[in-house]
């Protein structure tokens, strides 16, 4: 089928529907929803069979759903009714939530519903569940909605007035869950910032400055005097409620042009005063040890690698070599793996050059002491999404696990160019090759991970059950024990000394970031411009061509199921 997307911006669920959709053969195009007019010239250009919206903020033009059909993606329950689902669901502790996908018409959210998929509520942030939960059951629900369409069934009857099921709310405003620190148990001061998490950020006041509270964790045996802050642990800080704390990771402020950034960035005065509490709830970075599996797991915000946090994450790299096992498991958070540098940060910084150029070395250090491992076996594991130089930072490790849900985009260039670094002209073509590299970093198209394992970027998919940590050290500990194992350490080590002959490390390196001291130094602002509309949500004027195919027939593209050079 030719199917138009139509969404708000290019997201998460987008991106997962642009992959499984392409995979599955269908001539897939995007439009971010800019204007109605450019709405109908993009269903003009591409003559769509289909048009599903997976993100909208405002409802498709009467004309354009009249003259094709159009699929709505709405994350909640059939009959629920409203542009705060998923915030709702969250704030009023639902146990069970789900995902419609329901045909346009000319009431919001009330059209024929063609599928649905429902999932347990978790205890988790708005953008953690709808970048897991909501994500995998509306790619479900759109699939089988499509087979249905295919297979020429009639379009199911919409809910009728007086239906039990059908529910009508407005949007969640501040004033919905504004937090009552006097009075507010744990669990409900969490509810409500994790029903804001991502946007808009729940509104709040922090040492009597107007602030917005994103990434809220509870803190285990921490209590003081309700609404103070006190403790603070790797950039959180810690406030007291009735009956206990809860970690706020990070905060913006509510001045012109102030960022999202660690709590305790923000408040660094503040925090300075406040004791250190690590093991309470709150640690981007843990280290475990099974036998002879050791696991690094570690969880960044929105998976944004600061200079720090790469200098931290290397400290415990070197921390876990110390240890005596066979295997190391280089585990990612549920939403992210890697991002890559911490654009926010950068942006922040008195000097975005200088604080680009120290980010690009810490997260290569941390990369070349993963390359140059050779006395065990080191694994990564991405449960969650992965893009840019994250990508490039799994491909480190000697073999790559990946969830069979994520989406990866293994390329820099949509920032303003950026050239990239963590050894990526060394790592990319060893596993995919040349030709297939070139393709991969100049196409800039998301990549599904069964792509990415006919490529050779991912070794084993994994999926369910598979992905707990049970099981994952399960895999490692057999490892461990393979008889071959030693054979295969001492093929990785000829295999390093051999590479490093014929091109040092530190050649690749010096490459790479001569080509990023332009980016970031250099007369051609791209990336500067491109990072400050990133970081401050600028509205994209028009769809890139790299996505919206039906625009431009000449740009080098990806088909579906591309072919894998040899």
């Amino acid at each position: 089928m030719r199917i138009l997307l139509l969404s708000h911006s290019f997201n998460s669920l987008t991106q997962r529907l642009h992959v499984e959709l392409r995979e599955r053969g269908h001539d897939v195009s995007v439009e971010l929803d800019i204007h109605a007019d450019v709405t109908r010239e993009s269903v003009a250009l591409h003559r769509p069979d289909l048009v599903i919206a997976p993100f909208l903020k405002r409802a498709i033009p009467d004309d354009v759903w009249r003259s094709v059909r159009c699929l709505v993606v709405h994350p909640g329950p059939p009959g629920d009714r409203g542009p705060s689902a998923l915030d709702w669901g969250i704030l009023e502790g639902a146990g069970e939530w789900g995902v419609t996908v329901l045909q346009a018409d000319g009431e919001f959210d009330a059209g024929p519903v063609w599928a649905f998929r429902t999932f347990p509520m978790r205890r988790a942030a708005k953008s953690s569940i709808y970048r897991n939960e909501v994500t995998s059951c509306a790619v479900e629900a759109v699939l089988e909605a499509i087979e249905a369409i295919e297979a020429g069934r009639a379009a199911p009857q919409p809910m009728r007035a007086g239906d039990p099921r059908i529910r009508v709310r407005g949007p969640c405003r501040q004033a919905d869950r504004t937090i009552d620190w006097q009075h507010d148990t744990t669990a409900t001061v969490l509810r409500k910032i994790n029903s804001a998490d991502g946007m808009p950020g729940l509104a709040d006041s922090l040492f009597f400055q107007e602030v917005r509270l994103f990434d809220a964790h509870e803190a285990h045996d921490i209590s003081g005097v309700p609404g103070t802050v006190i403790a603070q642990c790797e950039g959180a800080l810690a406030r007291a409620t009735v009956d206990g704390a809860v970690w706020i990771g990070h905060v913006r402020r509510l001045a012109p042009k102030s960022l999202k950034l660690s709590a305790a960035k923000v408040f660094a005065a503040e925090a300075a005063h406040l004791p250190h509490r690590p093991g309470c709830g709150y640690a981007p970075i843990r280290y475990r040890e099974h036998g002879e599996v050791g696991e690094l797991a570690f969880s960044f915000y929105n998976g944004a690698m600061s200079t720090g946090d790469c200098e931290a994450l290397l400290g415990a790299y070197r921390a876990a070599l110390a240890r005596p096992t066979r295997v190391l498991l280089l585990t990612g958070g549920p939403d992210y793996w890697s991002n890559g540098i911490h654009l926010a940060e950068i942006e922040a910084a008195e000097s975005a050059a200088d604080e680009s150029w120290r980010n690009i070395n810490a997260i290569d250090d941390l990369a070349r002491a993963i390359i140059e491992t050779t006395d065990r076996l080191v694994i990564s594991v991405i449960r969650g999404n992965a893009g840019a130089g994250g990508v490039f930072l799994s491909l480190a490790a000697d073999e790559v696990w990946a969830s069979d849900q994520i989406v990866l985009n293994p390329h820099y260039k949509d920032m303003g160019n950026l050239y990239g670094s963590e050894y990526w002209t060394y790592l990319l073509p060893r596993r995919a090759g040349a030709a297939n590299a070139t393709r991969i970093t100049q196409c800039r198209l998301p990549m599904g991970v069964a792509e990415a394992r006919r490529l050779g970027i991912v070794d084993r998919v994994l999926s369910g059950v598979e992905l707990t940590d049970e099981s994952l050290v399960k895999r490692g500990a057999a490892m461990a024990s393979n008889a071959d194992l030693a054979a295969r350490l001492a093929d990785k080590q000829k295999r390093r000394a051999a590479d490093e002959v014929e091109k040092p490390l530190q050649a690749y390196r010096d490459e790479e970031l001569r080509r990023m001291k332009l980016n970031f130094y250099g007369f051609d602002p791209s990336y500067h411009v491109a990072r400050y509309n990133f970081i401050r949500k600028v509205p994209k004027s028009r769809t890139p061509l790299t996505i919206a195919s039906h625009r431009s027939t000449r740009l080098p593209g990806r088909p579906a199921g591309m072919a894998v050079s040899s």
